[in-house]
């Protein structure tokens, strides 16, 4: 187990998400059984970031590094290597397509490549990073829905996928403080598509469903369709509001509004009667006040209703509201709120859970919280596209050789 690899190798991966609120760093390995066993895990506050997006280089190292130690001493191993998530209101995403003749009749290797490269021959701005091109399906001639064409007879060959892009700022300075803290990142990784891999089941994902990843600083939004990504949004709100509301509702100091929030907050303010009370310390310390548990539901519920109206907003823009038979997967720091579930079914008029990591062994007792959702699912989006090197490695490659570079992986670890 004392395998110094830190991920590099393939029985060790390590997942790093770097949020508003804290850093959490999850170590995972592959079992006998071809499952991932969660081994570590480190937390720390995150104090270098505001909405996603890091704003002082010094705090985010000092977070990541109290969170790596952590991890380390609990797993028994050194971490070098890590895929790291990205969030903020920087992502732009987009679906797009293309279509190349099948020369030879028969779809090869290099007929997939090219239709990949002509989907994705847009207009990038070179400030901008390509993070994901995701495969949503193939189509050869009339027939729709191909997950592998190769080795099908056609003339025509189309391809349908979803482009995620960041600014290359945001991306490099993520990369920036791992690599101050002795870390090399294998990839960075969207948020919500790491929280996908680790909470969402397959038949959800077939059937049509929304994560909604509340964090600290963003409200991280993936839709599938068909087993496959079709959307993906960021907006600039998440549970960091809500802390703000209750330090100005309740006149408390923001660390006291935050440890307020999880000891007596919920998300709907049927559920906790009017004597219920705890007592508030002012600005300062010196004193304090006794505060209704209801009231302070009372604070926090509009907040919450106000967040999930954003992301219906979102849903409608793109058309995908009435196109979600299992409903909506919450996900989240902020989705520890009792009453959650209940006030996203009353504003989206659909079902709604709250998503936890799942189908992991270890210590899946600890990391059994949405808190560790978007870690744990760095992990396991390490084991499925596993990188022998690093991404990120050649700093002066330009945007299009790594959009190349992770093509060409992409397709040997689909295929």
């Amino acid at each position: 187990m004392n395998d110094p690899r830190g991920g590099r190798g393939p029985n060790i991966v390590v997942g790093l998400d770097i949020g508003t609120t804290k850093v959490c760093c999850v170590i995972g390995e592959r079992n006998a059984h071809g499952s991932v066993d969660v081994v570590g895990i480190g937390t720390h506050p995150s104090t270098g970031l505001r909405k996603g997006v890091v704003i002082n280089i010094e705090d985010t190292v000092r977070s990541i590094r109290a969170a790596i130690e952590e991890a380390e001493m609990m797993a028994g191993v050194q971490v070098t290597q890590v895929y790291a998530g990205i969030a903020g209101g920087h992502i732009r995403s987009l679906n797009s397509q293309g279509m190349v003749p099948v020369k030879t009749g028969q779809v090869g290797q290099g007929d997939v490549e090219k239709v990949l490269e002509t989907a994705q021959a847009l207009a990038i701005p070179m400030d901008r990073e390509v993070l994901h091109v995701i495969a949503q399906e193939f189509l050869v001639d009339e027939q729709e829905g191909i997950d592998d064409p190769r080795g099908m007879s056609g003339v025509r060959l189309a391809a349908k996928v979803h482009i995620v892009t960041a600014a290359v700022a945001a991306a490099e300075n993520i990369v920036r403080c791992c690599n101050m803290t002795g870390l090399s990142v294998q990839d960075i990784v969207l948020g919500q598509l790491a929280s996908s891999e680790s909470v969402l089941t397959q038949d959800e994902r077939e059937l049509g469903v929304a994560l909604v990843d509340i964090g600290g600083g963003t409200t991280d939004l993936a839709v599938f369709q068909g087993g496959a990504v079709v959307h993906t949004a960021v907006l600039p709100i998440g549970g960091g509001h809500i802390t703000s509301d209750i330090a100005y509702g309740l006149r408390a100091p923001i660390k006291v509004a935050e440890q307020i929030k999880c000891e007596h907050g919920t998300a709907t303010a049927d559920l906790v009667q009017q004597n219920e009370v705890f007592h508030v310390p002012h600005v300062g310390g010196e004193r304090s006040h006794e505060t209704s548990r209801r009231m302070l539901a009372e604070i926090i519920e509009p907040r919450v209703e106000e967040i999930f109206a954003l992301v219906q907003q979102e849903l409608r823009r793109v058309g995908y509201d009435d196109l979600l038979p299992a409903g909506i997967v919450l996900t989240g720091g902020a989705t520890v709120l009792d009453g959650m579930s209940s006030v996203a079914e009353r504003v989206f008029g659909l079902p709604a859970r709250v998503g936890s990591p799942r189908d992991v062994g270890g210590l899946a007792d600890v990391v059994a919280s949405p808190i560790y959702s978007t870690g744990v699912g760095l992990v396991k989006f390490g084991f499925d596209n596993h990188r022998t090197e690093s991404r990120f490695k050649a700093k002066t490659e330009g945007p299009l050789q790594r959009m190349k570079v992770r093509m060409s992986e992409w397709l040997s670890n689909v295929f």
